[in-house]
Parts: C-alpha cells; sequence; structure tokens
C-alpha cells in the first residue's frame, strides 16, 4: 500500500522530502491554482511543488505499480519519479501537454531504467488488476461452473497482457487502468492520437493471437 507523500520522497534524496510537505495552509493558499501555474511556481518554490506531489502521487502510484508488480518497487520508483521531476521542472513547459502527461512521460523513463537495470519484462500483476477485467456480475443463483469458466478467461487474458512488449503493456495500463483517452495516451507517448488508435488496434489483435495460441496449447495438452 502507498506510504505517505513524505516518507517516499525521503526514500529517493533529501531535496524531494523537503518539497513534499506543504502544510495546511499552503495547501489552501494553491488549491485553486491550475497544474501548469504551480509548475511555474515550482522553479523557486519548493512548497508549490509538494502541492503538485500530493495531487499526483496516488496515480502516479498506481501506474508504477501496475507496471512493476510489486508495491516495495512501486514506492520507490514512485519517488525516484518525483525527485527527477523536482531536478527538472524548470525544463517543463506548458505547450499543450498537461502537466501529469509529463510526470507520466517521467514515470515510463524511470520504469524503463528499472526493468532494464534489473533485466526483468514489465509484467502487470494478475492478483491486482480488478479494472483490466472485472468478471461479470452474477446473481445468487448463478451456475457455479459459468463463474469457474469466467475467471479463467479473466486470468488468461491477463497472463497474455504480461506477454506483450513494453510499449504495449504501456498502453493498456493508460488505457484501462488510468482510463485516459486516445489523445490524453498520445500526449504522453509522444504519438498522434490516430498512432494510438492503431497501436491499439494492433494491441488488441495480438492479445488475441497470444489467447489463441494459449487455447490451442491446451488444447494440445489435453489430449
Amino acid at each position: 500500500m502507498l506510504t505517505s507523500a513524505s516518507s517516499l520522497a525521503r526514500e529517493a534524496e533529501p531535496d524531494a522530502a523537503t518539497a513534499t510537505q506543504p502544510d495546511h495552509a499552503t495547501a489552501e493558499l494553491f488549491a485553486g491554482e491550475s497544474d501548469q501555474a504551480l509548475a511555474r511556481r515550482a522553479r523557486t518554490d519548493r512548497e508549490a511543488f509538494g502541492v503538485l506531489y500530493e495531487r499526483y502521487v496516488a496515480t502516479i502510484y498506481r501506474y508504477v505499480f501496475y507496471r512493476v508488480g510489486n508495491e516495495e518497487d512501486a514506492e520507490d520508483l514512485t519517488a525516484r519519479v518525483f525527485a527527477r521531476a523536482l531536478k527538472h521542472i524548470h525544463n517543463y513547459n506548458d505547450r499543450g501537454v498537461p502537466f501529469t502527461a509529463w510526470l507520466y512521460r517521467i514515470a515510463h523513463n524511470v520504469v524503463a531504467n528499472f526493468h532494464r537495470d534489473n533485466s526483468r519484462r514489465p509484467a502487470i500483476p494478475l492478483d491486482e488488476v480488478e479494472t483490466l477485467c472485472e468478471p461479470a456480475a452474477q446473481s445468487d443463483h448463478a451456475d457455479a461452473d459459468q463463474r469457474i469458466d469466467s475467471e479463467r478467461d479473466r486470468q488468461r487474458l491477463l497472463r497474455a497482457i504480461r506477454m506483450l512488449p513494453p510499449e504495449r503493456q504501456h498502453l493498456i495500463v493508460l488505457k484501462f487502468v488510468e482510463q485516459l483517452q486516445n489523445a490524453e495516451i498520445g500526449q504522453i507517448m509522444n504519438r498522434s492520437e490516430g498512432a494510438i488508435k492503431s497501436l491499439y488496434h494492433r494491441t488488441l489483435l495480438q492479445l488475441r493471437e497470444i489467447m489463441d495460441e494459449s487455447e490451442r496449447t491446451r488444447t494440445l495438452q489435453r489430449t
């Protein structure tokens, strides 16, 4: 489970820790300011960055968690994301790209570096991704075999997602976990909305191929 904002920041570096503890008065003062305005303030005002941290730490943690599948790693990497964002806040310019898209890009790079350094493929945690494939609601009198089949199908889908290339897992998390629109995902992935639609279509086809191959393997194993 996600720890407090200040605890996460202290795990990254001292400067980030001091920037992520806005007091109540500061939070109230900046409550009505846009992300872009706070980002400009944050170049010289660490408390302004702290407000941004509090706004988005849970969102970024959730994204990172679904990319790495481990709470401890997710907490550490979330801290790194915000430490890096604080270090490079002067580089953020509002040119039609939301502050959240900038954060997601940093998070994607941090996760990619993590997997490269650990020689591990990104993995969506099978036991946690309820939002990706919720089983259909069942009545009290629903057939037990049907419920079992539904759960098996869900597990097969999640296993197939884990077999996708990192970029396509990235897309799936943004699309179904973060529930972003194609235009927003395009801003994060630095692609056009049309390119995202095309990638999403190809990703679904690849998922179908993976699941079909899995089914053929299961059939052969039963014979």
